[in-house]
């Protein structure tokens, strides 16, 4: 999981952290350009430092391979014959330097692989870096140009024991094979940086779509909790009313309306509760229609029988008339979901739905679905329904958990606060 720094810039997390020590140094700075600072090269890592060891006594070892077969040149100089070593010990040193030059090091390295053979593992390896750092086109004019002064070498130095022609083709084949290793290996660490882009912009995509629901979702719960406070407010405003122009009143009468105000005021207060901290959406809806509460449960269900679906309906609640509207017409938005999301996902099965509770102890709501028979055709949908049903049932102080079951189904088991 990716996190954002004070600079701005982008980390790759705990996991990426922990693991740091796996990656080269060129690829921790793609990943995570904030652990670099500007103007200076990254550090090398631990596997850096055992990469750039094994280079280095590679190039040391052929090196010395090839200082044993000096002796069997006839014609060669002594003083050619040191210089040859220098020039070897120079560039095995020189391959500590290959992550910041690649391109300057290998193109020192055309002369001197050809004027000293002990350079020869140091000249593989800056070849090798080349192909691993930069473009394919520096690596196709420095190994090209290594490739045709090759037939020169071998002229000038034939190699003991060996046919003229077959010393040049073992010497290309040799570079072609060490060139194409590079490229693979620059291939895999764009490949690996291609997709942990993608990942990120999957994961950004998804907060994005998940925050929006739960935009939609608290919008969508502000138009409904205006509709009840409306509700409860026109109570008060009429009682109050009926108070103000009929004092004279019998006695009974004016206490009926004292205790509606009463419950009317305390039951917006709950509703207000609510409603703190959720964005409104800009229309508001003043259309005063009846708000479902959890007696609107067989209504729900027979509509959705005379749609053609199977539904059971196993409500087991305690005093269901004394559980707070709020609740209740939450426990009936989940149920409206879920049927909704069964009818399109898994057609032709029968659907339970679960409704327990006690005061004290909440409300569950459990829905649940077998495997469809066969297969079903694709229906438009991306998990938003339940995104802000988990935004719903969070706004009123409960929970909700959804997910496949053992046996292929799925289930939506929602619990919300009776107290």
């Amino acid at each position: 999981m990716s996190t954002v720094r004070t600079d701005g810039t982008q980390s790759t997390g705990p996991a990426f952290e922990g693991r740091r020590w796996l990656f080269p140094s060129a690829v921790i700075h793609e990943l995570d350009p904030g652990a670099v600072r500007p103007g200076r090269r990254p550090r090398r890592t631990a596997r850096d430092w055992l990469v750039d060891f094994s280079c280095f006594l590679l190039a040391v070892g052929i090196g010395l391979l090839a200082a044993d077969a000096l002796p069997d040149e006839k014609d060669l100089p002594g003083a050619v014959a040191v210089l040859d070593q220098v020039l070897g010990a120079l560039a095995c040193a020189a391959v500590w330097l290959r992550r910041r030059w690649p391109v300057g090091l290998a193109v020192a390295m055309v002369p001197v692989g050809l004027l000293s053979v002990t350079a020869g593992g140091a000249v593989l390896i800056t070849v090798f870096t080349l192909a691993v750092h930069r473009p394919f086109r520096y690596v196709a004019w420095i190994g090209g140009i290594s490739l045709a002064l090759q037939p020169l070498y071998y002229w000038l130095r034939p190699e003991p024991g060996l046919p003229y022609l077959v010393a040049v083709a073992f010497s290309a084949v040799i570079t072609v094979a060490v060139v194409s290793c590079g490229l693979l290996v620059r291939s895999k660490r764009q490949l690996m940086l291609s997709l942990r882009d993608h990942a990120r912009r999957a994961e950004t995509e998804a907060r994005l779509r998940a925050e929006r629901a739960q935009r939609l979702a608290r919008e969508a719960i502000a138009r409904e909790m205006h509709d009840v406070l409306a509700h409860r407010l026109t109570l008060l405003s009429v009682h109050a009313g009926a108070l103000e122009f009929r004092p004279d009143a019998p006695r009974e009468e004016i206490a009926r309306a004292a205790g509606v105000i009463r419950e009317s005021a305390h039951d917006a207060l709950q509703d207000l509760r609510e409603i703190i901290g959720v964005l409104r959406a800009g229309e508001s809806d003043d259309s005063g229609r009846p708000q479902p509460t959890l007696a609107a449960l067989d209504t729900l269900v027979s509509e959705s029988r005379e749609a053609g679906m199977k539904v059971t309906l196993a409500q087991h609640v305690t005093d269901p008339a004394a559980v707070p509207a709020s609740v209740g017409r939450t426990a009936y938005r989940i149920a409206q979901e879920c049927l909704t999301n069964a009818r399109k996902h898994a057609p032709g099965t029968e659907v339970t739905v679960t409704v327990t509770g006690t005061p004290g102890d909440g409300v569950t709501v459990t829905v649940r679905n077998p495997a469809p028979d066969g297969e079903v055709p694709p229906v438009p949908g991306s998990g938003q329904g339940l995104i802000g049903l988990t935004e719903r049932a969070t706004l009123a102080g409960g929970r909700l958990d959804h997910g496949p079951t053992p046996a292929g189904g799925f289930e939506v088991r929602a619990w919300l606060p009776w107290g």
